[in-house]
C-alpha cells in the first residue's frame, strides 16, 4: 500500500492586472497585508489577451507580480483563488471605476518543478479543486529551464515571467536545503 509522503513548500504569488496603479497598489497592499511580506515585486509588464478582457477591463492592462515571503502548502490554492476573487469584487465595488472590473488577481505558486495558476475556467489540461476553482501547471522546470506547453498564456511566455519563476525557484531551494525540506522519493 502506497504512503503519503511529505508535500515541499511552494512559493505562493499572485499576477496583478489592471490599468490603474492605484488598483495594482491596492492589491499589492493587500496581499502583504493578508498573505505576509513580498520577497519579490516584478515591475509592471504591459499585458495584452488579444482583446479578452478589454470589455471587462478596459485596454492599457500592466500586470505585476508578486512573490510572498513566508512559504505556503499548495493544498491552499483553491482558497487563493476565491480569497483573490472576493478581493476584485470589493475593489471594484469602492473604486468607483467605470470598467466592471478593474482589478483581475491570479493566484498561484511555484515548485522545483512547476509554475501553477489557479482559474476559475475549466479546460481539458485543468484539473478541478473545489469551488469553481481548477488548476493548471503553466510552466514546467525542465533540464536548466523554465518550458511552456500549448495552453501557456502568451504573458507566462515571456523571459521576465521565466527569471521571475527561476528566483521563486532558488529561493525556495535554498529553503528546502537549510530546513532538509526536500520530499524524500
Amino acid at each position: 500500500m502506497a504512503a503519503p509522503r511529505l508535500v515541499e513548500p511552494v512559493v505562493r504569488f499572485c499576477a496583478v492586472i489592471s490599468r490603474y496603479e492605484e488598483a495594482r497598489q491596492w492589491a499589492i497592499e493587500r496581499l502583504i497585508q493578508q498573505w505576509g511580506e513580498a520577497a519579490e515585486v516584478w515591475p509592471a509588464a504591459d499585458f495584452t489577451a488579444g482583446g479578452f478582457y478589454d470589455k471587462e477591463m478596459g485596454t492599457g492592462l500592466t500586470k505585476v507580480l508578486v512573490a510572498i515571503e513566508q512559504f505556503a502548502d499548495p493544498a491552499g490554492l483553491a482558497q487563493w483563488k476565491t480569497t483573490t476573487n472576493q478581493w476584485e469584487r470589493e475593489y471594484a465595488e469602492a473604486a468607483g471605476h467605470d470598467e466592471p472590473r478593474p482589478l483581475n488577481l491570479d493566484p498561484g505558486y511555484v515548485t522545483q518543478a512547476k509554475l501553477v495558476l489557479a482559474t476559475v475556467k475549466d479546460r481539458d489540461h485543468r484539473l478541478y479543486l473545489r469551488d469553481g476553482i481548477f488548476a493548471e501547471v503553466t510552466l514546467n522546470y525542465m533540464r536548466g529551464g523554465w518550458v511552456h506547453h500549448r495552453w501557456t498564456y502568451p504573458d507566462y511566455r515571456t523571459e521576465a515571467v521565466a527569471k521571475f519563476a527561476m528566483t521563486c525557484r532558488d529561493r525556495l531551494r535554498a529553503h528546502l536545503v537549510q530546513t532538509d525540506g526536500f520530499r524524500r522519493v
